[in-house]
């Protein structure tokens, strides 16, 4: 099968692309995981404006896969998954404002819960907020609610379709800022990536990126599990993420370069909303089940 957007869809992609690539999301992402979170909120109002809350409700599956490949590509701070996929579909409309859900076990905490306008457990409102704890990705922001909810299953789907397109932007941001660094970086007279061992690697990771795209297409358009396409986002996105670092070199540990918000967040997103080895677990019952 082949998967070609319409006209309509260019546009949008290109119209989010054009807001988020001006938007300067590296220091959005930075000021978010220091507290401040005014810059992040300004962004979700731009982005609100070209009605990405509203797609889940709006729209059809590809364009959500649009935007949240935009957002994973930019490093955009924020419950989206949260207020953009899942809940508008539990719900059954759009989610005013910024909230967040939690959903025990498979999604224990909720993300930016002390930044939410309403934070949910399940389909029902959460009755307080608990402990903060620490992810790798300093943007992501976890705590413990406490209520009564049970998971609504098509819109769990469509956060997880949602997790996999965020992984797969972050991969090409990490893969395309790995291809300029290897271009520009020199050692013993010639750019590395000159090198075939860098030359292999990199073309591994786009294999990968390439073989997860149709699988979150597949996903969008109803054709494979939501947790095909999670796994293989998730796996594309690490292998894109560690070779980056070792691309990169030790300037890749650093938290002064932009890479390291994509690094951080590919591993905070692999084991969100299910880790692989539940997706993986998931498509041998529905396999053999």
């Amino acid at each position: 099968m082949r998967f070609v957007l319409d006209d309509d869809q260019r546009d949008f992609a290109s119209a989010l692309e054009s807001l988020l690539s001006s938007a300067g999301t590296a220091a959005i992402a930075r000021a978010w995981a220091d507290g401040d979170h005014d810059p992040g909120v300004k962004l979700w109002s731009r982005l609100a404006d070209l009605g990405v809350p509203s797609l889940a409700t709006d729209a059809t599956p590809v364009e959500v896969v649009i935007a949240f490949e935009a957002l994973g590509r930019h490093a955009v701070p924020g419950p989206w998954v949260e207020s953009a996929a899942y809940l508008p579909v539990a719900l059954g409309h759009e989610v005013e404002g910024m909230a967040t859900v939690a959903l025990p076990p498979v999604v224990p905490y909720a993300l930016d819960a002390d930044v939410a306008d309403q934070v949910y457990l399940g389909s029902a409102p959460a009755r307080s907020i608990g402990r903060r704890h620490r992810s790798v990705d300093p943007t992501r922001r976890l705590f413990e609610v406490a209520g009564a909810g049970e998971v609504h299953d098509p819109a769990f789907e469509l956060a997880v379709l949602a997790v996999s397109a965020q992984l797969l932007g972050a991969g090409e941001r990490i893969l395309a800022d790995t291809v300029a660094y290897a271009k520009q970086r020199r050692q013993f007279g010639r750019e590395i990536g000159s090198y075939q061992a860098i030359k292999h690697a990199l073309a591994d990771v786009r294999i990968a990126l390439d073989f997860a795209r149709p699988l979150v297409l597949g996903a969008a358009l109803g054709e494979v599990p939501a947790s095909a396409a999670k796994v293989a986002c998730a796996d594309a996105a690490y292998l894109s993420s560690r070779t980056g670092l070792q691309v990169h070199g030790a300037i890749g540990y650093t938290q002064e370069l932009d890479l390291s918000i994509w690094l951080t967040k590919v591993r905070a997103l692999v084991t969100a909303w299910g880790t692989p080895a539940h997706h993986r677990a998931r498509l041998l019952e529905g396999l053999v089940g």
